[in-house]
């Protein structure tokens, strides 16, 4: 089977890890916000914890690594700076990768809204830099 195709199994893979691992945090996160009894707010914190451990994590880490393995082998290194929906992919995920923990903490939602930035970008791959612009400000806007 080709190299290439392996590669981007995988980073479906990991897209499906972080998605379902998203959905189940924002769920879990939803729930602790609703109850009002202690054992009920600690097991939903366990689930946050058990989603986000369990699933984001692997799936991030298994997108970076495929996805750096795709820009290395089929994108020329560093001549990926010349694709708009690649560069931008690139510094969305990076972006959420160091920022995304950080924010964890103030809402499970907020790396929802940058991932549906980056999964658009790769599914339309546009060779210029509006469907990013548009797609950083809606984004962003309900983060304030």
């Amino acid at each position: 089977m080709d190299k290439y195709v392996l590669l981007r199994f995988a980073h479906l893979i990991g897209l499906m890890l972080m998605s379902a691992g998203l959905i189940g945090v924002f769920v879990a996160d939803m729930r602790s916000r609703q109850v009002r009894d202690v054992k009920l707010l600690a097991q939903a914190v366990t689930f946050i914890a058990v989603f986000y451990d369990g699933l984001v994590v692997p799936g991030a880490l298994l997108l970076l690594a495929s996805g750096t393995w795709l820009i290395i082998s089929y994108y020329g290194g560093w001549q990926f700076l010349k694709t708009p929906w690649l560069v931008g992919m690139v510094i969305l995920f990076g972006l959420e990768f160091i920022e995304g923990p950080a924010l964890f903490h103030e809402t499970a939602a907020s790396g929802h809204d940058i991932l549906l930035v980056i999964v658009s970008l790769g599914a339309l791959r546009r060779s210029d830099w509006t469907q990013f612009v548009i797609g950083i400000v809606l984004a962003c806007g309900g983060r304030g």
